[in-house]
């Protein structure tokens, strides 16, 4: 294609180059006459995606007759292409080649440019940027299937391709890197693809400060640094060293719902292991500046703290080195189990940082600017962002475990079961215990395991240091009494006033009940004289989207934010929302920039707090570059925002979003919830069942044994539909409603708000992206290998509906076909279906004969083929 061939020209050569190589490897490793059968499947793929039937007719064959062991490896081979292929691509993205177009740089030069050209002046635009607050949250569920061990392969590959591209190279160097890559491939062609067990919560907890200690901990200072640049440029004043535009958070270790490995002690634990961590980077630092600092000048107040010594800053810095040395031997200890030196423990930040402010001033009163402003500057910043705990934790618990304990202390008192009680009597009880001098734990009670552990989360929580975590969240919540009941058992615990105690609300009546909940929720704060300042709440995506179908959730999603922001602004409360979106579309994943342009005015007043999770956190924050990008998108994406507020949704777009609300909840639901065969198909047509096989996360896939569609978890359920391709969550019911809309009511109001509103457009966008990425006809195959017959009919109606929303879509996008104006995004789509379709066919097959006849041999092909799905649709959950 003209438009794309000089942008895409090196992506290109690099994916040929990744791909040669591996073919290299498995010829050495397999013989050449495997290779070449993996080059007539993909021969026979290409041509089959170009629409010839017949090539498709003899791929099936082809993959049916081969061995478990064959298919098990010719899996691997297009896993592991694919995973090639993403590489090059990301690192593209990061290219020398790229940089006019992605450079972090560039992107906050134009949000500053946006915020004049939106007539901010130069002191407006230094507030706007002071008071940034973007929170990235890593979740504690990671649908990450690559091994860390892999994934570090993956990233001296990039590390290899980056290199390479380095101008003036020498014969020498080229060829040693083309050794190295070479000896990289073979490497992952001969290391096992998946870790032997699940990981613990601890190795979660490990895996997400791997992120930090490899990625985070230079992106933020980085980043930093192009924002400072980029605000010295617009406004010739820099970015206060106070600021702290960017923090990180963290579910690993602290998300307990359904979740029973994550207990008291795992979660304690966590939090050492951060505190650990950062005392470690932070030694790593202090080290280096002691090594470098070695001027001599300085200002009276440096003098007056090292007195007569001749290197004042290495004498200060020999001081922190020396607390950093023993604040890691303590935290050892009590990760060891051992007693600590208490006043070796640091509990806050300013322990750090005022040594470190110190020696910044001097050298500023010095002359020395330069030298300030280097590694000691990002030092800083790097305190001011990630503290001495790396990341906070949250702490999140379903409701109902909070109505059990309480249930249990109201009936050793003889006061009745809390749990039937109604609301009214619950929030009475809460606030008279609230306002009680005496304590709610009675002596001589022996609480059922489930409840002491509530209580013993309870008292981790009070132990911590301020700054340790972030807020405590309530799963499932629906009434005012879920967030009381947990400050009430935070105070049985001996404190807990200032956390922040956010409700989740996830279901599609949950969003509309949240407005009412909080009002209760407030008026009984003021009658305890307690208001907060700030109320956060938390909008899930996932689960409502499963609840109710992608479009009614959306709408959902929003009316309830522009009421909480009502009902906030009406009690002089702040509203900070927390998005807890996941990577895929049908768990509210959207690029940063669309999503946040169609949020609500006014929610982005408290900053942004929104989750990471799964691949989606090396796929964005993963590499270092990659981090400073992605930073870069929000921190643009969030001013914009702020700035040039989206359009309040006129009353006519309101109507018609509650039809098409209301309209494609039906629509979703008759055939989810409302099919009594539904449930049985959809476990024949996917892997859903297979999938518990894989070790992706800690917590199990269901919050109920032998649970229905309900209790399933919103990952597995997009992950299995993702896998055969029919991607039902993320557009089941939007193309029926929009269908009805348009034959009932004309196309003039849905132009309008295509044209006109970003959230309407936002989600036609997200529809047509997820229409590219299914594929009926494998869709049917796999229906024919796995589905009884009298099910079939289901998948039929399914993908003729699917057909039908593409074409209602496709009229209000005002195309032809899908993706018609982003050539390479069509394109790139096309390629990895050729690669994508073999390990469809053969993950088909396998299950079938897994469901006839279950070996490890099977297991392990499909736990390939369904990696392999996932790296060419580039997500899983």
């Amino acid at each position: 294609m003209d438009n794309t061939g000089n942008e895409y020209r090196s992506l290109r050569s690099n994916v040929s180059l990744l791909g040669s190589m591996l073919g290299e490897t498995m010829a050495q490793s397999h013989g050449e006459d495997f290779l070449a059968s993996v080059e007539r499947v993909r021969l026979l793929s290409k041509s089959g995606s170009m629409g010839d039937d017949a090539s498709w007719e003899q791929l099936e064959t082809l993959l049916g007759g081969l061995e478990t062991e064959q298919l098990g490896l010719v899996a691997r081979a297009f896993a592991q292409f694919l995973n090639l292929a993403n590489i090059a691509e990301q690192h593209h993205g990061l290219s020398r080649e790229m940089d006019a177009v992605n450079s972090a740089s560039r992107t906050l030069s134009r949000a500053m440019d946006l915020l004049s050209e939106e007539g901010l002046n130069e002191e407006a635009i230094v507030s706007s940027v002071s008071d940034l607050s973007i929170e990235l949250v890593l979740t504690a569920h990671p649908t990450e299937i690559t091994r860390r061990s892999l994934i570090h392969k993956y990233e001296e590959i990039q590390r290899c391709l980056g290199q390479l591209e380095s101008p003036g190279l020498t014969n020498y160097e080229r060829s040693r890197m083309d050794r190295r890559l070479r000896e990289l491939i073979a490497q992952l062609w001969h290391t096992h693809e998946f870790r032997e067990s699940r990981p613990s919560p601890v190795d979660e907890a490990r895996w997400g400060y791997a992120v930090v200690e490899n990625s985070l901990w230079q992106a933020v200072p980085d980043f930093l640094r192009r924002l400072d640049d980029a605000l010295l440029a617009s406004t010739g004043q820099r970015l206060p060293l106070d600021a702290a535009p960017v923090q990180f958070s963290s579910w690993m270790g602290g998300d307990r719902d359904g979740n029973p490995f994550v207990t008291a002690k795992v979660t304690r634990e966590v939090l050492l292991l951060g505190r650990w961590q950062a005392a470690a980077l932070y030694l790593k630092t202090v080290d280096q500046l002691v090594q470098e600092l070695s001027m001599i000048d300085c200002n009276a107040q440096l003098r007056e703290r090292v007195g007569d010594t001749r290197e004042p800053y290495r004498r200060v810095l020999k001081d922190l080195r020396s607390q950093l040395r023993n604040w890691l031997s303590a935290l050892e200890a009590l990760l060891d189990g051992r007693p600590a030196t208490q006043e070796h423990l640091i509990h806050e930040v300013a322990t750090l940082s005022e040594p470190l402010m110190l020696c910044y001033q001097s050298m500023c009163d010095c002359g020395m600017e330069r030298i300030a402003q280097g590694t000691l500057l990002d030092l800083i910043r790097q305190l001011r962002c990630f503290g001495i705990n790396l990341v906070r934790l949250d702490i999140r618990q379903h409701s109902d475990r909070h109505s059990a304990a309480l249930s249990e202390i109201t009936e050793f008192l003889g006061l009745g079961r809390y749990v039937d009680w109604d609301e009214e009597t619950r929030r009475e009880w809460i606030k008279q215990e609230l306002a009680s001098r005496r304590p709610l734990i009675p002596q001589h009670w022996s609480p059922s395991e489930e409840t002491q552990e509530v209580l013993d989360c309870c008292s981790v929580v009070i132990e911590q240091p301020p700054g340790a975590l972030a807020c405590y969240i309530i799963s499932m919540a629906r009434q005012a009494s879920d967030v009381m009941a947990v400050r009430l058992l935070l105070k049985a615990a001996g404190g807990g006033d200032t956390l922040p105690i956010a409700p989740l609300f996830e279901t599609l009546d949950d969003l509309d009940r949240a407005p009412q909940v909080i009002t209760d929720l407030l008026a009984v704060e003021t009658a305890l004289g307690r208001l907060p300042e700030q109320q956060m709440v938390m909008i899930g995506y996932s689960d409502s989207a499963k609840d109710a179908g992608i479009l009614a959730a959306a709408w959902a999603q929003y009316r309830a934010q522009e009421a909480l922001l009502e009902v906030c602004a009406a009690a002089g409360v702040r509203l900070q929302l927390f998005h807890g979106r996941g990577g895929t579309i049908g768990r509210g994943g959207a690029p940063a920039h669309d999503a946040l342009l169609s949020q609500p005015p006014g929610s982005l007043e408290c900053g942004l707090r929104v989750t990471e999770q799964g691949e989606m956190i090396r796929t964005k924050l993963g590499m270092t570059g990659l981090a400073v990008k992605t930073l870069a998108l929000y921190t643009s994406a969030v001013l914009e925002a702020r700035t040039a507020h989206p359009p309040t949704p006129k009353d006519q777009w309101r109507q018609t979003m509650d039809r098409l609300g209301a309209d494609s909840c039906d629509a979703y639901r008759a055939v989810v919830r409302d099919d009594p065969r539904f449930l049985t198909y959809f476990r024949q047509a996917t892997p859903e069942g297979e999938l518990g096989a894989l070790p992706l996360a800690s917590r199990p896939t269901s919050r109920k044994k032998d649970g229905g569609i309900e209790s399933l978890r919103a990952i597995p359920w997009i992950f299995s539909w993702t896998q055969n391709r029919l991607m039902l969550p993320s557009w089941l019911g939007a193309g029926m409603a929009l269908a009805r809309e348009l034959d009932e009511y004309g196309d003039e109001v849905i132009a309008e708000m295509f044209r006109e509103w970003p959230f309407f457009a936002t989600r036609m966008s997200m529809l047509e992206m997820v229409y590219s990425k299914t594929d009926s006809r494998l869709s049917a195959h796999y229906d024919r290998k796995l589905v009884d017959p009298d099910l079939l009919g289901i998948g039929e109606q399914l993908r003729d509906q699917l057909s039908n929303d593409v074409s209602t879509v496709l009229k209000v996008l005002g195309q032809d076909s899908l993706l018609e104006h982003l050539d390479w995004t069509r394109e790139s789509l096309e390629l990895r279906n050729i690669y994508t379709g073999p390990l469809n066919v053969l993950q088909a097959e396998l299950l079938s004969r897994l469901r006839r006849d279950a070996d490890d041999d099977t297991r392990q092909a499909i736990m390939i083929s369904i990696a392999g799905v996932a790296a060419g649709m580039r997500n899983t959950g």
